[in-house]
């Protein structure tokens, strides 16, 4: 990525005049990458910068702070996918409290036309925005008419009559669906943390794990998961435990990774872990030997799907 900046006002030179995508784009699933792809056409054509416009933290975070973690991608994996799909400069504007009361009118003129100087608009059907969500495509594209500037809404993108959106790939991800999820993606769904230090009890029983925080990350259903971790640019078969750990009498969640064949050291890296299927669902088993004879049939199991069988 090429330049990010987090406030209209502060627009790089370079990433004005351009044509900008509008959203949150959390996921960059497979409806927001047709979105790109008709930003980037219209970018083309005027010979200027594709610029995303999204924010953070997300809306959702600002109007109900005390809600879940609900993420699917936090900024470092949001602008590699974005820089993935052609965009060359991220505006991730600050949802505070002055950008909330902001207008609907002062959202065209000030954060659109002065601030990124936009020569055409992109964005879905259900965009909104401006306090109280009183702007909607309908005004945009009156506004673009009367200013001078080019709009496009794009109708929803579907898959067997089910429209391709973030709330569906959580669901999926919810019920321990990866493989639905990478699907409506088009990629599969990562977790990226800093691997931190945890008890060191996976070691102590031959199954050292690195253990990744799940910060504002969705959390997917509870349970074993094949899953592949990016490792010094090469992607390894692994397995990874999401949960609580009942047998040990853990409350706080983890996710742990056991990286197949390997035995290096990787406390405070930070690892993407994509996850590929899920193996079963979390257990609480009566001792360590139970989980140890339990841990090693998972590694199997999650070896057999990652080779390609089931």
């Amino acid at each position: 990525m090429k330049q990010v900046f987090d406030h209209w006002e502060e627009t790089p030179a370079a990433a004005k005049g351009g044509a900008v995508a509008l959203g949150n784009f959390d996921g960059v699933h497979t409806g927001h990458q047709k979105l790109l792809a008709e930003t980037a056409g219209y970018a083309k054509a005027l010979g200027a910068p594709l610029v995303a416009l999204t924010f953070e933290p997300h809306p959702r975070r600002f109007f109900v702070p005390d809600t879940g973690p609900f993420r699917l991608t936090l900024p470092p994996a949001k602008r590699r996918l974005l820089a993935e799909y052609g965009v060359e400069a991220v505006l991730e504007q600050r949802f505070d409290a002055a950008f909330a009361a902001l207008s609907a009118d002062s959202f065209v003129d000030d954060v659109l036309l002065s601030g990124l100087g936009a020569r055409h608009v992109v964005c879905g059907y259900d965009f909104t925005f401006g306090a109280r969500r009183s702007g909607n495509v309908e005004m945009l594209r009156a506004e673009g008419t009367r200013k001078g500037f080019g709009v496009t809404i794009l109708d929803p993108v579907m898959r067997e009559g089910e429209i391709y959106s973030s709330t569906r790939i959580r669901e999926a991800l919810r019920a321990g669906m990866a493989s639905e999820a990478a699907e409506l993606l088009g990629h599969s769904w990562e977790i990226e943390g800093t691997v931190e230090q945890g008890d060191k009890r996976g070691r102590t029983i031959g199954f050292p794990t690195a253990n990744v925080g799940l910060g504002e990350h969705l959390r997917p259903r509870f349970g074993v998961y094949a899953v592949r971790a990016l490792v010094g640019g090469k992607w390894r078969d692994a397995v990874a435990n999401l949960g609580r750990r009942p047998t040990i009498g853990k409350l706080q969640e983890n996710f742990e990774v056991h990286l197949f064949d390997f035995d290096g050291d990787l406390y405070g890296k930070s690892l993407r872990v994509a996850l590929v299927d899920f193996i079963r669902p979390e257990m609480k088993f009566a001792g360590l030997d139970q989980l140890k004879a339990q841990i090693a049939a998972d590694g199997q199991a999650a070896r057999k799907i990652l080779a390609g069988g089931k």
